[in-house]
């Protein structure tokens, strides 16, 4: 059986979504700073946080509206997309941009700050249940009536493809990266990241211990359910890993590692304090590896980590 996504996949969408979204620059500092001690030297950001509607969805989310319009897939009654807030202001953007109208579906817990910013770009907002697979349900239902296009939040080819996109401009940036490092919930970033620097360089996934949707799977050996708590569920808060993304796992040896909670606000103090770089939790538990010691390079290994998103109230950084 063919892999679900292929090199050539992501390679055809950066083709599609050049000029609709941002090459994200990376910033070289020092691991010191951030708390990591003895930590790889030298050591990269990838500012993602500063992408088209504040974090890497809007790739994912532009290559499958394009991807359906170029089909003809895409028509007047716009799309839906259920999410915890990223996806939906990645697609929300997206379609602004591509000129259709766009209803999100979001659980009751979203951030108001995501929410809000979701209507000031002109979706239609729907609050349904507690978590994101209440808002999927939702939203599925909605689609199959209207016959809107819908926009899984991780697990459709197109989605996870544009996510990759970021792993080839990284490469371009930092050719000689050993290990990128970055957040897993759903995994569409993952996989699609993996399946682009396949064979150049190793990815390590980070879940918080209160989500880990690909710890689970790799340990039974396909994505099942896990209970969703915390505060990066908001963004990593989905209860099970895509298809899409534990194929990409396994086939590339992405391991998972596991952060505390208090890991996690350590790390996204950390960047505001030292670097002045405004993240949310989930973007934040892709440092806390390595602030917590969870993942540990080794001598002379060059790592790059994904800021992955911005969308947070700031308020509570001193």
């Amino acid at each position: 059986m063919s892999p679900s996504l292929s090199l050539g996949d992501v390679m055809a969408a950066r083709g599609r979504i050049e000029g609709s979204v941002r090459r994200t620059p990376v910033a070289e500092v020092d691991p010191a700073a951030l708390g990591v001690a003895g930590g790889p030297d030298p050591f990269w950001l990838k500012l993602e946080l500063l992408q088209h509607s504040g974090s890497f969805k809007a790739r994912g989310a532009f290559n499958r509206l394009l991807s359906a319009r170029e089909s003809g897939h895409l028509t007047s009654t716009g799309v839906v997309a259920a999410s915890g807030g990223n996806a939906g202001l990645a697609v929300a953007y997206a379609a602004g941009v591509v000129g259709v109208p766009a209803e999100i579906h979001v659980p009751t817990t979203a951030p108001a700050v995501k929410v809000a910013r979701l209507a000031a770009l002109g979706a239609r907002v729907v609050q349904e249940g507690t978590e994101y697979a209440h808002a999927q349900e939702s939203a599925l239902a909605s689609a199959a009536a209207s016959g809107a296009l819908f926009c899984h939040a991780y697990d459709q080819p197109e989605i996870c493809a544009g996510q990759g996109t970021l792993g080839l401009e990284l490469a371009e940036q930092v050719p000689d990266v050993d290990t990128v490092v970055l957040a897993v919930g759903g995994g569409g970033l993952m996989a699609g990241v993996a399946t682009a620097l396949a064979g150049r360089a190793r990815v390590v996934g980070v879940e918080p211990e209160t989500i880990p949707t690909l710890h689970a799977a790799l340990a039974a050996g396909e994505p099942v359910d896990v209970d969703v708590s915390g505060i990066a569920a908001d963004s990593l808060g989905a209860r099970r890993l895509g298809s899409i993304a534990f194929e990409a796992a396994t086939a590339n040896d992405v391991p998972s590692v596991l952060v505390s909670e208090a890991a996690i606000i350590e790390a996204r103090e950390r960047l505001w304090r030292e670097c002045r770089l405004v993240v949310e939790h989930g973007c934040a538990a892709a440092v806390a590896a390595l602030v917590e010691g969870a993942y540990r390079p080794d001598p002379g290994e060059r790592v790059a980590v994904v800021l992955c998103g911005a969308n947070t109230d700031p308020r509570d950084l001193g």
